[in-house]
């Protein structure tokens, strides 16, 4: 059971600043489905300052740094979208669904132009970070505490404050909603949503170090949970709190691939380890399927902005 909850909260973490991300981004107008790639240059960047980072480095500067860079890697690859959608008002499904395609790629040439450079006989995408990780581990009586965790319940709090209590929040979901109207009033449209898209960037590259950092994947790799993160935020409802109940519970499914074997009634149903690495993509179809007609989207995310428009 412990186990259980290690990985459902770290699974739920990752989900939970993805999908906020995303919230932003979708507030503001524009829809990121592009936030696979962002986690992937997130986990790189990550990944990169804990390879280079020396021997002996204090445990919270090792955490601050690795934070720092994989929020910056995410929010510059974001900033291909926010270019494409609201200076040349680019198909935001197209330009994320390319986004996804680039993110892996290019993350993996990069890579290897570092690892050649570094012994030319040495051509893989692998990075070593292992000893580094354990910094961010904390071993509370056999539940592994990773710091990570903490820092989503206080992103999820910050975000809701953002969104709803402040006037940058209100001015952003103007944005999403009646864009026209928002810059009838001197709302700059372009800032809020390249804003909204930054953010988006910022927590979907923090996402993909959280997802690493959880020892089940190397950093190329996310494993789908860009996609997950989407159900999320639309199961959700576009609300931060109910985007983080909807994260504990696709966590929760995501969690059993890793634990079903040690819950005997599980074990017996004899099922191959594969279903339940598929569950949470199943759940997610049946969610959307029957929630999608009474989803509430913002009114005009998807919708470029013509500031000539009326």
């Amino acid at each position: 059971m412990t186990l259980l909850l290690q990985y459902m909260l770290m699974f739920a973490s990752v989900l939970l600043l993805v999908a906020l991300g995303g919230c932003f981004s979708e507030h503001s107008g524009v829809i990121n489905i592009g936030l696979e790639g962002i986690m992937v240059f997130g986990a790189l960047g990550g990944a990169l300052m804990m390879k280079y980072m020396p021997d002996g480095t204090a445990v919270v500067v090792v955490i601050l740094l690795t934070t720092l860079m994989a929020m910056i890697f995410g929010m510059l690859y974001s900033l291909l979208l926010a270019v494409a959608a609201i200076n040349f008002k680019a198909d935001q499904t197209l330009v994320g669904t390319a986004m996804n395609l680039l993110g892996t790629a290019a993350a993996t040439v990069i890579v290897k132009a570092i690892n050649i450079a570094e012994d030319v006989s040495n051509v893989s995408s692998a990075i070593t970070y292992i000893n580094v990780k354990k910094a961010f581990l904390v071993d509370i009586n056999g539940f592994e505490f990773n710091w990570f965790m903490l820092m989503a319940a206080m992103l999820l709090v910050i975000s809701y404050v953002l969104l709803y209590k402040t006037r940058f929040g209100l001015r952003l979901q103007a944005c999403g909603e009646h864009p026209q109207a928002a810059d009838s009033v001197g709302i700059n449209v372009y800032k809020m949503r390249y804003a909204g898209v930054m953010i988006s960037g910022v927590l979907g590259g923090l996402g993909g170090l959280v997802y690493i950092t959880a020892g089940v994947s190397e950093w190329n790799g996310v494993a789908g949970f860009g996609f997950l993160a989407l159900a999320v935020m639309i199961f959700g409802q576009w609300k931060p709190l109910r985007i983080a109940l909807a994260a504990l519970l696709f966590g929760l499914f995501r969690s059993l691939s890793n634990v079903y074997t040690g819950f005997d009634f599980l074990a017996q149903l004899n099922l191959p380890s594969t279903f339940y690495n598929m569950l949470p993509y199943i759940i997610s179809l049946l969610v959307l399927a029957l929630t999608s007609s009474k989803s509430r989207a913002p009114k005009a995310e998807g919708i470029p902005y013509d500031k000539g428009s009326r």
